[in-house]
């Protein structure tokens, strides 16, 4: 999420990773996985979902529920810039939704003739219906139907996480960061669940980038706020 510069897009890490991953439980397959775009959702998605400066993961399923999908992240990759950012690189970029801020390609390079060009047909999925989900019973019940989920979280007691499972039920549960649910784990030894969630900073970060926090008492907000969308269709065979 903040290389090569920071932004505060989880928002849509948490949202289009939960997705990916639901497309893949719906395919059934071995093969390579989808990665969709979150560059797309920057540059397109800013009126509705959000851009560098924070956002909403429910929002960012209802853009592309309405815009009619989203495409792989091999027709843009993610830059960590948004319209409205100035950051590093961002500054010398243009991030503003264009065909060409959708899917792309460049031939050679400029001093050999080379040029950048829109594609037209890509590969993109897209999404049947979406919502929102909070309570134990009720995250566990569409983690178990349908796959991971997108929830909010307070992030600044994770600034210093390095692995185990977050307890601490004094911490504020007021949300300022987005992370995705994939499951949950049971110890047989304290008889207790703990969610097992994926963050958007890194495999240097908790542990391999994931962090596990206690299930049933809403610790740092992580139950109060979730959404989830469900897969409608996504492409296995490109027009080439």
């Amino acid at each position: 999420q903040h290389i090569p510069q920071y932004c505060g897009s989880c928002w849509a890490h948490g949202a289009l990773s939960s997705l990916s991953d639901r497309i893949k439980i719906q395919r059934k397959s071995p093969d390579i996985d989808i990665n969709l775009s979150i560059q797309y959702i920057l540059n397109c998605g800013s009126n509705i979902a959000g851009s560098c400066y924070g956002g909403d993961h429910l929002a960012a399923y209802k853009f592309i529920y309405e815009n009619g999908f989203v495409p792989y992240d091999t027709c843009l990759q993610y830059q960590a810039c948004s319209s409205d950012s100035q950051e590093g690189l961002c500054q010398y970029g243009n991030y503003k939704c264009t065909p060409i801020n959708t899917c792309k390609t460049c031939s050679t390079f400029t001093d050999s003739g080379g040029h950048c060009s829109p594609i037209q047909f890509f590969p993109n999925a897209s999404i049947s219906h979406y919502g929102s989900v909070s309570g134990t019973e009720n995250i566990k019940k569409e983690l178990f139907k349908n796959g991971p989920i997108a929830c909010g979280v307070n992030a600044e007691p994770l600034l210093t996480y390095t692995g185990g499972i977050v307890n601490n039920t004094h911490q504020s549960q007021e949300i300022n960061h987005i992370v995705s649910i994939v499951g949950w784990e049971y110890d047989p030894k304290t008889r207790l669940q703990s969610w097992i969630v994926r963050n958007s900073w890194g495999e240097y970060w908790g542990e391999m980038g994931f962090f596990r926090i206690l299930i049933g008492y809403n610790i740092l907000g992580i139950e109060s706020n979730c959404a989830w969308a469900i897969p409608l269709k996504w492409t296995e065979i490109n027009i080439p």
